[in-house]
């Protein structure tokens, strides 16, 4: 079981681009599809799907479970996504205000920001004047 699926989500996305996978797979949740969005408007990953799956093809049970299919991002054969740094846990939650949001990486990264108008990213919090929970960095 995954404690912290918002973290299982980026070192997903991370691994699967070390090993140069086309694509990954990741059950879906809407704050993971806005954060996927925000990815993908930054770069860093090709393009985002919401995809239905049959549970197990040897069940008896006929649901369908809902994931994100993430298609990955190359430049000149190395990954657009660099590195992360999940800066919110559930063990501790950071906080900051719209003056506290500072650049990522010398302006090279963004940060996720969870905020009372929704998931952004950094520059788009600042710009609105909010702020909230600092959920990761990614460059």
């Amino acid at each position: 079981m995954v404690n912290y699926p918002i973290a299982d989500m980026l070192i997903r996305i991370k691994n699967a681009q070390a090993v140069r996978h086309e694509q990954v797979l990741i059950p879906f949740s809407k704050i993971k599809w806005a954060i996927g969005n925000i990815l993908q408007q930054a770069g860093y990953v090709a393009a985002i799907e919401r995809v239905k799956k049959p549970a197990h093809p040897g069940s008896n049970k006929k649901t369908e479970h809902e994931y994100i299919l993430i298609t990955l991002k190359y430049e000149d054969g190395m990954g657009s996504l660099n590195g992360v740094n999940i800066v919110s846990k559930p063990s501790r939650h950071m906080y900051v205000t719209a003056s506290q949001i500072k650049p990522v990486r010398s302006g090279h990264g963004i940060a996720i920001i969870s905020t009372s108008k929704g998931v952004m990213s950094s520059r788009d919090a600042k710009k609105a004047g909010v702020g909230g929970e600092l959920i990761c960095e990614v460059w």
